[in-house]
C-alpha cells in the first residue's frame, strides 16, 4: 500500500441511532479517495419532533459533492432503514446499485416509484462472487436476519479486508432464508480481517439469541386455543414470521387473510424471487368477511402502531369490510421499537375498549429478535478476530457499550458516531475529520433540510397557535378601517372574558391611531410593531405568544 493512500470509513446515518443506515468507505490519496456506499435507508418521523414529515433520510450533501468518485452503492437487505431512501436520493448520486435478488426486487421497485431507471439496480450472487468497484472488491456474505437474503459485506481493499456485518443474528434454523454458516464465516476470516464493522443493536441483551424456529409451536398453541377471530401483527418484512403465523392459522383449521399493502408486497416479492415456494393459501378480504369468525385468522400490518396501517384502522372500526369484536384475540408477534411505545399503546387501549384480548411478547414467547445479542457478538468477535472493531447500527449508548465489549474480548475498537471520518489504515485507527451529518426530511413531495426551519416553524405553530393580522392602507398611508385578526389553534376568550380576536384588534387599533408617519410608511417597521403587539396581547390574555403573520396591503392610484 502506498503511503499516500488511506482507507476511510464515514457513517452518514445509522451510527448513533437505529435506522437511516448509510455508510461510506473510501480508499486512495487523502481527499481524493474512491468511494463506495453501503445502504441508503430511512428512519420514521413522529408527531413530537417531526410533525407532518413523511420520511427522514441521511444528509448526503458530503457524498453528493464527491459523486464523481462514488463507484457503487451496495444494499445489504430489504428493510426500509437500509433501502428505503434509495429511490428518493439516487438521482443525487447516480451510481450503480448492487443487491441480491430479493433485495434487488424491492430496490428496483423503489427506484421505479420515484421515476428512476430500475435497471440501475443490478442483481448479484452470494459469496464468493465479488463485484469490482474501483479499488474495492465487494462480496455478499449470507447471514440470517429477520428478512430473507440478508448479507454482510466482505469489502477487500489494498489496505486489507473489511467485514461489514449489516443486520444479523446467529440463527442456524431461520425457517426462511439462509442459516448462519460458521464455516463460511471462518473461511472469510482466514486470510485476516482488518476491520469488523458490526451491528450493535442488542449489545445490552445478556442471553444468547433464539432461533426463529422456536416461536412456531408457541404461536400455534395460542391460535388453537382461541375461541373467536384471531388477528396477528408483525413486521411486514419478516416473511418468515408471516409464514409461521399463516401456518399456525392453517394448523388450527382457520382461513388466513393478509391485510396491508406492505405485507402483500413482501410476500409477492418472496414468490417472485423464488424464496417463498410453499406459503399457505390465503383468502381475499371480501371472502374473509363471509367466513365465521371462529374459523378466521387475519395477519395484518401495523405492529408499531402506525395509524394508517391495518392494525390501527381495525382498532378504530372497520377495515376492508372486517371488524373486531369483544372476545377476539389480537397478537403482537413483534418487538416495539424504542420511540414507538406511545403509538402501540394507543392501539392496545383502543382494542381493549372494544373488548379484544391483546397478547404481546412480554413473556418472550411469540417473537425473537433479528439482531445478535451480546454473547453472539462476542462469538463473532472471536470468529472474525479483526484488528479493530467499529460498532455501528445503534444509538450512541449501544456504540459505546460495544466498544467496551470489544475490550472485554481483547480487541481494540473505535467509537465513530455519524459524521466521524475514521482512517482505518492508520495504526491504531483514528478519527481524522468530522463532517456535518444532519438529516433530510421528505415533506410531502419535497426534500427539505433539518435546519431549513420548516419543521421548526410547524412545531412552534403547533405549540403556540397562529394569528394572522390584515391591514389595508390608502394611497396616503392612512388605515382604511381597523386591522383585523384571524386565529388558529388558540382559545376564543382569555382572562378578560372578551373575545380574544376583539381584544387584539382593539390593541392594534390603538397603536395605529398614535403611530408616527415614518412608521406607517415603512412596511418592515409596521409589521414588526403589529406582530409585537399581538404576541404581547395574547401573552396577557392567554399566557401564550402565538406565531404571527402580518399582511399589509397598500392601495395605489
Amino acid at each position: 500500500m502506498s503511503s499516500d493512500n488511506r482507507l476511510i470509513y464515514l457513517p452518514l446515518g445509522g451510527a448513533g441511532e437505529i435506522g437511516m443506515n448509510a455508510y461510506v468507505y473510501g480508499y486512495g490519496p487523502a481527499g481524493r479517495e474512491r468511494l463506495i456506499l453501503v445502504d441508503l435507508g430511512v428512519t420514521f418521523p413522529n408527531m413530537d419532533g417531526t410533525p407532518g414529515v413523511d420520511l427522514i433520510f441521511a444528509d448526503i450533501a458530503w457524498l453528493e459533492q464527491r459523486r464523481d468518485r462514488l463507484e457503487a452503492i451496495f444494499i445489504t437487505h430489504a428493510h426500509e432503514d437500509h433501502v428505503g431512501a434509495l429511490g428518493h436520493l439516487w438521482r443525487r448520486l447516480k451510481a450503480p446499485v448492487y443487491a441480491r435478488a430479493f433485495t434487488a426486487n424491492h430496490a428496483a421497485r423503489k427506484m421505479d416509484e420515484q421515476g428512476n431507471d430500475p435497471e440501475e439496480v443490478r442483481v448479484t450472487g452470494p459469496w464468493p462472487h465479488q463485484v469490482e468497484a474501483g479499488p474495492f472488491k465487494v462480496g455478499f456474505l449470507p447471514v440470517s436476519h429477520s428478512i430473507p437474503e440478508s448479507s454482510s459485506m466482505v469489502i477487500d481493499s489494498p489496505a486489507g479486508r473489511i467485514v461489514h456485518t449489516g443486520d444479523f443474528k446467529l440463527d442456524v434454523t431461520p425457517v426462511l432464508g439462509e442459516p448462519f454458516d460458521r464455516a463460511l464465516w471462518a473461511e472469510v476470516a482466514a486470510p485476516g480481517v482488518k476491520v469488523l464493522t458490526c451491528d450493535s443493536t442488542n449489545v445490552f441483551s445478556p442471553q444468547p439469541g433464539r432461533s426463529e424456529a422456536t416461536v412456531g409451536p408457541a404461536i400455534t398453541q395460542l391460535v388453537q386455543r382461541a375461541e373467536a377471530m384471531v388477528v396477528a401483527t408483525t413486521f411486514a418484512s419478516n416473511i418468515a414470521r408471516v409464514k409461521t403465523l399463516a401456518e399456525a392459522g392453517h394448523a388450527a383449521g382457520r382461513s388466513v387473510c393478509l391485510l396491508g399493502r406492505a405485507m402483500r408486497r413482501m410476500i409477492e416479492a418472496g414468490v417472485e424471487s423464488g424464496i417463498l415456494t410453499d406459503f399457505p393459501t390465503t383468502v381475499p378480504p371480501e371472502e374473509a368477511a363471509e367466513i365465521p369468525r371462529e374459523h378466521l385468522m387475519l395477519i395484518v400490518t401495523g405492529s408499531q402502531g402506525e395509524r394508517r396501517a391495518a392494525s390501527g384502522q381495525l382498532s378504530r372500526g372497520r377495515y376492508m369490510g372486517l371488524e373486531l369484536k369483544a372476545g377476539d384475540l389480537f397478537l403482537f408477534s413483534s418487538k416495539t421499537i424504542p420511540g414507538n411505545e406511545r403509538e402501540v399503546l394507543r392501539v392496545v387501549n383502543a382494542l381493549s375498549e372494544i373488548g379484544v384480548d391483546v397478547v404481546d411478547d412480554a413473556a418472550d414467547l411469540y417473537h425473537v429478535s433479528g439482531h445478535a445479542n451480546r454473547p453472539d457478538l462476542s462469538e463473532v468477535h472471536r470468529l472474525i478476530n479483526p484488528e479493530v472493531v467499529v460498532p455501528m447500527h445503534g444509538e450512541h449508548r449501544h456504540l459505546r457499550e460495544h466498544v467496551k465489549l470489544a475490550a472485554e474480548n481483547a480487541l481494540p475498537a473505535v467509537l465513530a458516531p455519524n459524521g466521524s471520518m475514521v482512517e482505518l489504515s492508520h495504526t491504531p485507527p483514528r478519527v481524522v475529520d468530522v463532517i456535518e451529518a444532519g438529516r433530510t426530511y421528505l415533506d410531502g413531495a419535497v426534500q427539505i433540510g433539518a435546519l431549513d426551519g420548516v419543521v421548526r416553524d410547524r412545531m412552534r405553530m403547533a405549540l403556540n397557535g397562529h394569528a394572522m393580522v390584515t391591514l389595508i392602507l390608502d394611497e396616503e398611508g392612512e388605515p382604511l378601517g381597523e386591522p383585523w385578526v384571524e386565529l388558529m389553534g388558540l382559545p376564543e376568550t382569555g382572562r378578560s372574558n372578551a373575545a380574544l380576536a376583539e381584544v387584539l384588534e382593539a390593541d392594534l387599533d390603538q397603536f395605529m391611531r398614535r403611530a408616527e408617519d415614518k412608521t406607517l410608511a415603512d412596511d418592515d417597521k409596521l409589521e414588526d410593531a403589529l406582530r409585537r403587539i399581538v404576541r404581547q396581547g395574547a401573552q396577557n390574555e392567554i399566557g401564550k405568544k402565538p406565531e404571527v403573520t402580518v399582511v399589509i396591503s397598500r392601495l395605489s392610484a
